[in-house]
């Protein structure tokens, strides 16, 4: 099982950047951040991109796999933003996943003055703006026209390092976004069942959770005749999951029952002193090192 952590774009960079380091001496595998122009009940506290701080990740790391979990169509358009995923995987090299997702209904879907999307529309914007990213980032010249997503003649030279192109890592919960994640990712994404405002779900009643939704995936990879074992899962912990970091041994638990049920990743988030993800730093270290 490999093991990552989640870590918010919150702090200045003087302040990140050790944050940065830290998990990878840890010996963590892979490290994300949001994508959000602003967040839940921390929009108006600080809040930085997610492609500059993840550029500044890869350059004060040497061996960490780098990733957004996720971008949304929310405030992206698939042309300018293969731009800066290119310049980012590159300064990484070759070390970045890109992590998209649906998005949500929060504060980052109407920023731009749109007006709200329905549940269909996102589903159909999210499906352009994956089969759109990824030519953009296989191909050295891209034209496509869709109802919602169009370019013209878009250049992407020199192209991606990893190849065909960076790796896709797709969060999903629903039968189209799984398909999505069998036809184009390399990895999937769950954060477990939606809960809102319910307790987070123990290691036991999580894992079956995500039990039943890898079934709902390996059934989205023989639907497009792709091996399910060539699908990495990864398991967010903290949004619906407890992460199950109160001790070693707690979370040696934790992760054997998501490993059983399929999962090949579990990312935490980094403990923050109050409101979202608070918890004791020193004992999410004690429990992830390796």
């Amino acid at each position: 099982m490999r093991l990552g952590v989640l870590i918010l774009p919150e702090l200045r960079w003087a302040e990140a950047g050790a944050r940065w380091r830290r998990a990878e001496e840890l010996g963590l595998d892979h490290a994300w951040t949001y994508d959000h122009i602003a967040w839940r009940t921390l929009r108006d506290g600080p809040w930085f991109g997610a492609v500059p701080t993840l550029t500044a990740a890869a350059l004060a790391t040497t061996r960490l796999r780098l990733g957004t979990l996720v971008a949304t169509p929310n405030f992206r358009h698939p042309v300018p933003f293969a731009r800066d995923l290119l310049a980012l995987e590159d300064v990484s090299g070759g070390r970045f996943t890109l992590g998209v997702g649906a998005g949500g209904s929060g504060w980052d879907a109407a920023v731009l003055g749109q007006d709200p999307w329905s549940a269909r529309e996102r589903a159909d914007r999210f499906a352009e703006f994956v089969e759109l990213t990824d030519l953009l980032l296989r191909e050295p010249v891209t034209t496509y026209r869709g109802r919602y997503y169009v370019a013209d003649a878009a250049p992407m030279a020199p192209g991606c390092l990893q190849r065909p192109r960076l790796p896709f890592a797709v969060a999903a919960a629903g039968r189209r976004g799984m398909r999505l994640a069998a036809m184009y990712g390399q990895a999937w994404v769950t954060t477990g069942p939606r809960r809102v405002g319910e307790p987070l779900l123990d290691a036991e009643a999580g894992a079956a959770a995500v039990r039943a939704e890898v079934e709902r995936l390996d059934e989205a990879c023989a639907a497009v005749g792709r091996l399910p074992a060539t699908l990495d899962r990864i398991v967010l912990a903290g949004p619906q999951l407890e992460p199950g970091v109160s001790s070693p041994e707690a979370f040696r638990d934790t992760l054997g029952r998501y490993a059983e049920v399929g999962a090949t990743d579990l990312v935490l988030h980094w403990p923050r002193p109050s409101g979202p993800y608070a918890g004791d730093e020193a004992a999410f270290e004690r429990a992830v090192a390796r």
